[in-house]
């Protein structure tokens, strides 16, 4: 699961999409893992992106302090728990992350579609639109039948889990 949002976001909507994706993940029937990914590898940059992604763990700390989260990571860190706890022992995130947070969209971009091609075999879920008001998802132009079946199916689950009594 690749979080994605748009260039110039605050350390806050970094936060909230975290929560969100995190939210997702648990309904989805998997417990997250999240790894708040940046060029820097905990500490080791003071640019504005990796200043902005530890702010963004810290106010997730404080919004979920149940999640298991930690960065800001490089992206190979987040995916292979020998290689981070070699480098930062202290990392409080077990695992392989489930859930990887990536500071814009070009970087989020370009990790969706490497793991996609990579891991799922071109076969994605998503991407997945987070925070609307009635269940709504979208397609790309490169969509496969595969992905058209798996986003309607994740829709429909969708919009049966958030019915309400009066819609009924």
């Amino acid at each position: 699961f690749v979080a994605r949002f748009q260039q110039g976001v605050l350390p806050e909507e970094v936060a909230e999409i975290t929560v969100l994706a995190a939210d997702e993940l648990r309904r989805l029937g998997f417990e997250p893992c999240v790894a708040l990914v940046s060029h820097s590898n905990f500490g080791s940059s003071n640019a504005a992106s990796a200043l902005k992604m530890r702010a963004a763990l810290e106010l997730v700390r404080a919004r979920a302090p149940e999640l298991a989260v930690d960065g800001e990571m490089h992206a190979d860190c987040a995916v292979d728990e020998a290689m981070r706890q070699s480098i930062m022992p202290f990392s409080t995130l077990k695992g392989e992350a489930n859930l990887i947070v990536c500071p814009n969209i070009d970087t989020a971009n370009v990790a969706y579609n490497l793991l996609k091609a990579t891991a799922g075999n071109n076969i994605a879920i998503g991407p997945i639109l987070l925070g609307s008001a009635r269940p709504v998802n979208i397609l790309t132009s490169s969509a496969t039948v595969r992905r058209i079946v798996n986003m309607t199916a994740l829709t429909v689950l969708e919009a049966n889990s958030a019915r309400q009594p009066e819609l009924l």
